[in-house]
Order: structure tokens, then C-alpha cells, then sequence
């Protein structure tokens, strides 16, 4: 239960991107209603964590308000065209900027369910950069797929990337619940060692 609700803090930092990959659709209307949609989301669901300075849900919220500014208001086709190679170019960078920083993102959310007598525990500040190390990947290779659409080569239909795309971020949720199981589990044996 507690990897759960772990899972689903970490996830609300996602919930915005989820929304757009399945709202933007392929007319500039459903791009436009999606761009207004994720980013009142973006308020609605990360108000705590925008107010907290989280890294994701600002980037978050920057580029969804500058789709709302550039399609929205401004109609650049370009960035219409290119919105699937911008939101994962955007994602990717954001989540590899929290790691740089020094700021993972999975420890800004994991930190809200410790007490902050853990908060600079090394044991859990590694463990959130690894995760966030995966999710960065991930997202890296979210923009290859895009880049690589753009490309003379042979191409799938839209419903694979799509396809590939969830794939991506069910395989970072499974990771991430999987990989915090396995590192609880891995402490409750040490410290069952350490009292017998």
C-alpha cells in the first residue's frame, strides 16, 4: 500500500504529459484543447508542488504554457508540426536538469511521504537518482523516436509510436514500483540480520 501511494505521488508530476499524449490528437483543435487541458492539470494537480519549487511541475508548466501562447494564440505552425518531438525533447531535458541540479525529481516527491529526519539519508538520495536516471533515459529515447519519425527511413503507423510511447512510461512506473520494493525489502532483511 505504501508503494502505492509513493507511486501515485510520484506519478502526479506526470499526469499533465499522460493528458496530452492521449488529448493532442491530430488536428490543431484537439492540439489546442489539449495544450489549454494540461495546463490547467498542470495547476490543478501540482498547485502543492509548484508552490514546494518542484523542478518537474515548473518545467511543466512553462512548456505548457508556452504551447498554450504559440499554438493557442500566436498559431506557429512549426510548433504545431513538431509538438510530439517538443513535449518529449521538453520532458527529457526537464528530467535531466533535476539530476544535473543536483535536485532529482523522484526525490522531491519522495520527500513528501518521508519525515525529514530521512530526507538526506544517502541510501535514499541515491536510490531517487537512479530512479530519476531511468526516467531520463527513457525520455531520451521518447525524442530519438521522434527524431527518427522525422527520418526518409521505413516508418510505422502513428498507433505504434503511440504505442511505443506508452511503453516507455508504463516501463518507468514498473521500474520505479519494482526497483522501491526491492530496495524496501532489501532494508527490512538487513535490518532483520542486524536484531538476530
Amino acid at each position: 500500500m505504501r508503494e502505492l501511494k509513493e507511486l501515485g505521488l510520484l506519478m502526479v508530476g506526470f499526469v499533465p504529459w499522460l493528458l496530452f499524449l492521449f488529448l493532442a490528437g491530430h488536428s490543431l483543435g484537439s492540439l489546442e484543447l489539449a495544450a489549454l487541458l494540461c495546463l490547467g492539470a498542470c495547476v490543478t494537480f501540482g498547485f502543492s508542488e509548484l508552490r514546494a519549487g518542484f523542478i518537474l511541475q515548473w518545467g511543466t508548466l512553462v512548456f505548457f504554457a508556452s504551447c498554450v501562447l504559440l499554438v493557442n494564440v500566436l498559431h506557429v505552425t512549426w510548433v504545431a508540426t513538431h509538438m510530439d518531438l517538443l513535449a518529449n525533447l521538453s520532458l527529457a531535458s526537464i528530467i535531466w536538469l533535476t539530476l544535473l541540479a543536483g535536485r532529482p525529481f523522484a526525490l522531491q516527491y519522495a520527500r513528501k511521504g518521508l519525515p525529514k529526519e530521512r530526507w538526506n539519508d544517502p541510501a535514499i538520495i541515491e536510490a531517487c537518482r537512479f530512479i530519476t536516471l531511468v526516467w531520463a533515459l527513457l525520455m531520451t529515447v521518447a525524442v530519438g523516436l521522434s527524431i527518427y519519425k522525422r527520418t526518409p527511413a521505413p516508418q510505422a503507423g502513428d498507433a505504434v509510436y503511440f504505442a511505443i510511447s506508452l511503453c516507455l512510461i508504463f516501463s518507468g512506473v514498473v521500474f520505479t514500483t519494482l526497483f522501491k520494493r526491492h530496495k524496501r525489502l532489501q532494508k527490512e532483511k538487513s535490518a532483520g540480520a542486524r536484531e538476530s
